[in-house]
């Protein structure tokens, strides 16, 4: 095909749709809330991150109990780059979670938090991140990122006179930039060899990570990759691994909702000058739900895995658990025209241009209503891309009123920076008792 009947091709696709019914029914459950999201607004100001600790606790109760009811040896560690607030990994280790952290200031924030599971990832690991991995060798897991970083980290050991546990992390892409961590999977013999010759090195553990794993088919497909290569490796090596780590990424179910810009053809329209489709239509990239994940994943395991190495499943799952754990609020600071209003936060809260690409629904609480009306919903920051949404639900828009921004809990607060204006507070939601805490 040429590049111009590819490009007629894009240009004639239709993206899967978000439909009405799906987003009313979901802007809905929020409206319900709305007293007590105005309240805390009332009491607190704007804008704000709710915290909503209950749904925290509820995603957590149900990965785990998908997962253990297939596993007889399971354990779950939570991504604490996705959210770092201390609430939310203090909350998911209440819940029976290890933590995953991805560099020192990670680590120092899950010691804080009490964590006596604690696995530590990453590529680029600097010599004084190591020398903290070894002081809390009791409690502390490295996935070790490649050969050099394992002579390092026995060098640092040795001289601590102690024994840390570490896994290495395998590679899911040999070429493109994923090929930035870990090592290949053609390598592992090599590196399981040398780690004997480590002696204050407990390798006992593969890891490896997929990520917008929006089905369970690229981790199903690395598991049986694993399994290939564990055959080749003499029993001796293969009896010390202890655990398989498959990472996270996964998607949450409600799936992937986009603005048009966001498409096939919207990114295509763009490079191309043409015009962008209405911006209240949405699009959805769907999920399968996480039992699915689960389900698949045990085949996967023995099939591939269990006939060769008796280990305990590991996940990292970030994403899946903090998406619906942060809401945002905020307050209409002015009114240009009947279709543009200027909001009292910026995305400088969020960290990126989220929703130039990304959809979610701004919901205008102090006016409900459940039909959605084109208009352009900016920060106050200095500049044109800093963009809430394209449209809002509710009966009007004016000065004053609050605005909800739901789902809000992953790679948010994360990526939040001091940008021209203050960054937003933290403050908690409600409870499943109907209290504020």
């Amino acid at each position: 095909m040429n590049s111009e009947s590819r490009i007629s091709e894009i240009l004639r696709s239709e993206s899967p749709s978000l439909e009405a019914g799906e987003l009313t029914a979901y802007v809905r459950s929020f409206v319900e809330q709305r007293d007590t999201f105005l309240h805390i607004q009332q009491t607190h100001g704007s804008p704000l991150y709710v915290f909503d600790a209950s749904a925290l606790r509820e995603r957590a109760r149900r990965f785990t109990e998908t997962f253990q009811a297939v596993f007889t040896d399971f354990r779950s560690y939570y991504a604490v780059k996705s959210n770092n607030h201390p609430a939310v990994a203090q909350s998911l280790v209440a819940s029976g979670f290890g933590l995953d952290v991805s560099s020192g200031l990670e680590l120092d924030l899950a010691l804080k938090c009490g964590c006596a599971d604690i696995l530590f990832s990453g590529p680029g690991k600097t010599d004084a991140e190591l020398r903290q991995a070894v002081n809390h060798a009791g409690v502390v897991t490295l996935l070790v990122d490649s050969f050099s970083e394992l002579e390092r980290l026995e060098g640092i050991a040795r001289e601590h006179r102690d024994c840390i546990r570490a896994g290495v992390r395998l590679t899911t892409e040999e070429t493109g930039l994923w090929r930035k961590f870990g090592i290949p999977l053609g390598s592992l013999r090599q590196l399981l060899e040398h780690a004997q010759m480590c002696p204050h090195v407990d390798l006992c553990g593969l890891q490896f990570h997929t990520s917008w794993n929006r089905d369970p088919s690229a981790q199903v497909a690395f598991i049986g990759r694993i399994g290939k290569r564990l055959k080749q490796l003499p029993p001796m090596l293969r009896s010390a691994l202890k655990f398989l780590d498959i990472g996270g990424g996964f998607w949450p179910s409600r799936g992937e909702w986009l603005q048009p810009a966001a498409t096939q053809a919207g990114r295509l329209r763009q490079v191309l000058s043409l015009d962008i489709r209405s911006s209240l239509e949405h699009y959805k990239l769907p999920a399968q739900p996480i039992e699915i994940f689960a389900k698949e994943i045990a085949a996967a395991m023995a099939t591939h895995i269990f006939p060769l190495v008796s280990c305990q499943l590991r996940t990292e799952p970030g994403r899946w658990l903090s998406d619906d754990a942060m809401h945002l609020l905020l307050t209409v600071a002015d009114k240009k025209a009947e279709d543009l209003v200027i909001t009292d936060g910026g995305t400088n809260t969020i960290g990126w241009e989220r929703f130039e690409s990304d959809y979610a629904p701004v919901i205008n609480l102090s006016r409900p209503s459940e039909v959605e009306h084109a208009c352009l919903v900016f920060g106050s920051l200095c500049t044109p891309h800093d963009v809430w949404g394209y449209g809002y639900f509710g009966d009007g828009i004016e000065p004053g009123d609050v605005l909800l921004i739901p789902g809000q809990g992953a790679y948010t607060y994360s990526l939040r920076q001091k940008f021209i204006k203050p960054i937003a507070r933290v403050v908690p939601g409600l409870e499943t008792d109907g209290s504020v805490p």
